[in-house]
């Protein structure tokens, strides 16, 4: 180790020690003032300026130690919105991301629209200056978890004279603000994890404006490629998750179809080849926006998520079509409604065709689609809605 990870690594230590009976949210408190929280954030802001791969050796003792933060408790936040704020946002802004870490706060992220989804640059929820406030009108759709957060990070459309990418403006929204309506959408498993959103007049002020006004995209794309990367890169304890619920199955079922052993085990390869490739992107990611690894790890988990999960329940044969008659249950408590919620892996995050065509033209090179309305005002650009 070099003397600045030795340091890391101390430092961790200590913090383990001297809040070893501290509860769950004082832990993380700790963590984040200590500069542990995302070592390549800002000092002062939860790291210490820190190359971003320095995160492991944090990690790994928090994990030792019963201490690893889980991400689930507040996955648009601390994956995606946090690190945006981080990037692009004021200190007064970036004040708020002790209360993210901590999952004190939840967050969404309020980007798609009916009639902009894979192709975020094309929505029409749109901002009007009105003195040191902007007001908002408008619908989104597809937020997860926007019945449950306190705040979002909203992409709104602040120019419709400038081409689609160059006239949006970031915002951070209060979800309970005036003129905020959350309708919850409810899937085939029961549950509502998604919701559509409708801002009627909603006032939010200029100082919770997230960068240059009609600089939207920029904030966007770093957004989406921290939601990529926190959806494909994050690492799992070998043979955890999915795969576990498939070797569960087999263990009570496969005595009725030995044939299929060799199935199982390319599937548990692939997932293992899955995690190690996920250990290897995030040793690689260095401070900055992520590169095109997330979008690779995001296609790939999301295809084999589906394959694994269509092969617990096709094994468990009748067994398989017996779904809960109740939504309160954790789908991933539940080997049917699990497979039911990972199909929907292949859109959430951006579906399997974007990604095809971010890994075409970013690490194959191969050329770009024909975008015949790239330098057209977004006014003069047909949409679906």
């Amino acid at each position: 180790m070099s003397v600045d990870e030795i340091d890391l690594a101390a430092a961790t230590d200590e913090l383990i020690v001297e809040f070893e009976s501290a509860d769950a949210t004082t832990f993380l408190g700790a963590q984040y003032d200590a500069g542990l929280a995302w070592v390549a954030f800002p000092n002062g802001f939860g790291g210490r300026d820190a190359p971003a791969k320095m995160q492991a050796i944090v990690d790994e003792r928090l994990e030792n130690a019963g201490r690893l933060a889980d991400w689930m408790r507040n996955p648009m936040g601390i994956g995606m919105v946090g690190p945006a704020i981080a990037e692009w946002g004021t200190d007064e802004q970036r004040d708020r991301l002790r209360k993210i870490f901590t999952a004190e706060e939840l967050w969404c992220q309020l980007f798609s629209e009916p009639g902009a989804g894979s192709d975020v640059a094309s929505l029409s929820t749109r901002a009007v200056l009105d003195g040191d406030e902007w007001t908002v009108n408008g619908q989104k759709v597809w937020t997860s978890l926007a019945h449950q957060a306190s705040f979002g990070l909203i992409i709104t459309r602040t120019n419709a004279d400038a081409p689609k990418h160059a006239g949006m403006t970031a915002f951070i929204v209060d979800m309970h603000a005036p003129g905020v309506e959350v309708r919850p959408l409810r899937q085939m498993s029961g549950d509502h994890h998604f919701n559509e959103v409708y801002f009627t007049d909603v006032r939010i002020p200029d100082s919770y404006r997230v960068g240059a006004i009609d600089a939207g995209w920029s904030v966007a794309v770093s957004t989406l490629m921290n939601e990529r990367v926190s959806i494909g890169g994050k690492v799992v304890p070998r043979g955890s998750g999915r795969i576990a619920t498939a070797v569960a199955t087999w263990q009570e079922f496969g005595h009725l179809q030995p044939a299929r052993r060799g199935e199982l085990l390319r599937l548990w390869s692939e997932a293992e080849i899955l995690r190690l490739s996920s250990i290897r992107a995030r040793a690689l990611r260095e401070r900055g926006t992520p590169g095109p690894e997330g979008s690779i790890l995001k296609l790939a988990g999301a295809v084999l998520d589906r394959r694994i999960m269509s092969f617990a329940v096709d094994l468990a044969g009748a067994y398989g079509t017996l779904v809960p008659g109740y939504v309160d249950i954790d789908p991933r408590e539940n080997r049917e409604l699990d497979f039911l919620r990972a199909q929907s892996s292949t859109i959430a995050g951006g579906t399997t065709e974007v990604m095809k065509n971010i890994i075409g033209e970013r690490v194959l090179g191969l050329p770009p689609d024909i975008r015949v309305d790239k330098n057209l005002p977004w006014s003069e650009v047909p949409r679906s809605g």
